[in-house]
């Protein structure tokens, strides 16, 4: 479907590959076409609905770029790192927020540096929350991750699984490779299937599916940890005090597959692929 037909219908969705290079080509796309779609939507989440077409957006680098630049001209580097930020939440609507924040942003908003600070305005009020569920995410990631220790033949590594709710462990690597210093690990996003990984010296980011994930085996002395560190979690409990609605509040039932301390028994083995 082209832009020129998109414009006799009554709804245009703009769907793009979810990255975020690929919303921000779709930002650009809706200035050249001089269209404001409806709904902007990543690929993975988009759903056909009565009279709506999808425009598919190719990803540019070059659009991604210059909307970039154009945000951190309008907004100031603390604005483009705010909206580069709402662009990891895992929520289907975000891409839309983030689309008519930057063109209120862009388009109507007064020419000022701390326009993230008028929480009057929906707009601005969308992308803030946001942003705080975002960091709330990461909070959550820096709490709950679990480190196995492995090791074969091939070396050793330290290893954890994690299912947040937002695509945070770009956010949170600096802060794990901050603890280990020297010690090799990867941090496993499998809703996302991102890996952050750290190898003693530089870090990088991999897409990586769960099929492709090979694993060294636990290293000898990990069932003794993992069992250990259960035996302390319910020796320090409580039993009169236990409240198990706000033990959901604070550890999201969601994490609990993850977490060492909420699993009987360890894992015999850890091998995927």
């Amino acid at each position: 479907m082209t832009a020129a037909s998109a414009e006799l219908l009554d709804e245009v969705a703009y769907v793009f590959d979810g990255t975020a290079e690929g919303l921000f080509s779709a930002i650009f796309a809706s200035y050249s076409n001089r269209q404001e779609p409806s709904e902007v939507v990543r690929e993975a989440d988009y759903q056909p609905r009565l009279l709506q077409q999808a425009l598919f957006i190719p990803t540019s680098e070059e659009h991604a770029q210059r909307v970039a630049a154009g945000l951190k001209r309008r907004l100031g580097s603390y604005g483009k790192w705010a909206v580069l930020r709402a662009t990891c939440s895992g929520r289907q609507d975000a891409p839309t927020i983030i689309y008519r924040f930057v063109r209120y942003a862009m388009d109507r908003a007064p020419q000022r540096k701390r326009l993230l600070d008028d929480l009057g305005t929906p707009e601005v009020k969308a992308l803030h929350d946001l942003i705080t569920s975002v960091g709330a995410e990461c909070e959550k990631m820096r709490q709950f991750a679990r480190f196995q220790h492995l090791k074969d033949e091939r070396g050793e590594v330290w290893f954890a699984r994690v299912n947040p709710r937002d695509s945070v462990v770009p956010l949170v690597l600096e802060h794990f490779v901050e603890r280990f210093s020297i010690q090799p690990f990867i941090l496993y996003d499998e809703v996302h299937g991102v890996a952050g990984i750290w190898d003693g010296k530089r870090q990088q980011l991999a897409y990586v599916s769960e099929h492709d994930l090979t694993l060294p085996d636990q290293a000898a002395s990990e069932v003794l940890m993992e069992e250990a560190w259960r035996t302390f979690y319910h020796s320090v409990s409580i039993s009169s005090r236990y409240n198990p609605e706000l033990r959901r509040q604070l550890m999201p039932k969601r994490f609990w597959k993850n977490l060492t301390e909420m699993q009987e028994t360890a894992p015999q083995a850890l091998r995927h692929g």
